[in-house]
């Protein structure tokens, strides 16, 4: 067997440090991973995987926001519960990925001890929850859109700002994963994690799609509360002969800043279950 100097090695490799104490080797450490690049390779595992189920999934949810549309049709009476409608069903297709599939991808994820898969990555807590929430995100764009269009063309309403959905559906998105995977990752059980996501997306459901002016106060109260509220309101608001952009500006960033504190405790969510 022949030895060959690390020097003329292809590429320059490194050689193994002899300043340990008591005169042992002391290998070096590869630099630690970033943020960005391991989310999108989180983002790329996350994709590839879900792949199998996108076309029920949008298939499911479409479907479902199509058909409250139609079902609407014949109570809505007037121009702005028909906005209402359009603008709540077409987000109602995120909320059913990023806040209840969500929830239930992380709490079966804790249960059957996936998560100490991605503990023994070194990549940081915050890429797996938003690599995770990022893809299963971007199913929802297809059926949005979908949906979008086919309400316009059923209640009669413009479709020149349809480009608007292009900031709805990842700041709506990012505030409903945030949650969905909080709810997954602190819930004991599965099961509740389920439950907790379906609870979530029927508030999403009813206080989005159903006209705000015909709710009682208190209902009003808890539609506010809502995150993906703001983004139906954005959306809405641009239905008009002359939007006001500033209140729609207002409402996105009322998403966003929901979004950065909700990922940011399903960040800490994660790392309190990765450790126990």
């Amino acid at each position: 067997m022949s030895v060959v100097p690390a020097e003329v090695l292809p590429g320059g490799a490194l050689g193994v440090e002899e300043t340990a104490p008591g005169g042992g080797a002391a290998a070096e450490l590869g630099p630690r991973a970033r943020l960005w690049p391991s989310l999108a390779a989180v983002y790329r595992a996350q994709l590839s995987r879900a792949r199998v189920a996108r076309i029920p999934l949008l298939f499911v949810a479409t479907f479902q926001s199509v058909g409250i549309m139609i079902m609407m049709r014949g109570v809505v009476d007037s121009r702005g519960e028909a906005q209402s409608v359009v603008a709540g069903s077409s987000v109602v297709v995120v909320a059913y990925v990023a806040l209840n599939l969500l929830a239930q991808y992380f709490g079966q994820l804790r249960a059957s001890g996936g998560l100490d898969h991605y503990a023994t990555l070194p990549v940081p807590p915050a890429s797996v929850v938003l690599g995770a929430a990022a893809a299963y995100a971007s199913f929802t764009v297809p059926g949005t859109l979908v949906t979008a269009v086919f309400g316009c063309v059923l209640f009669g309403l413009p479709l020149g700002n349809l480009w608007i959905l292009v900031a709805v559906i990842p700041l709506a998105g990012a505030a409903l994963a945030g949650l969905g995977a909080a709810c997954g990752l602190l819930a004991p059980r599965p099961e509740l994690a389920t439950l907790l996501g379906q609870l979530g997306m029927s508030a999403a459901l009813l206080l989005g799609v159903l006209p705000p002016d015909r709710m009682p106060g208190v209902i009003r109260f808890a539609r506010d509360l809502l995150p993906s509220t703001y983004g139906v309101e954005a959306y809405a608001r641009t239905f008009g002969a002359h939007p006001d952009w500033a209140v729609v500006l207002a409402d996105l960033g009322v998403c966003a800043g929901v979004g950065v504190v909700s990922l940011a405790v399903a960040t800490w969510a994660y790392r309190r279950a990765a450790v126990r």
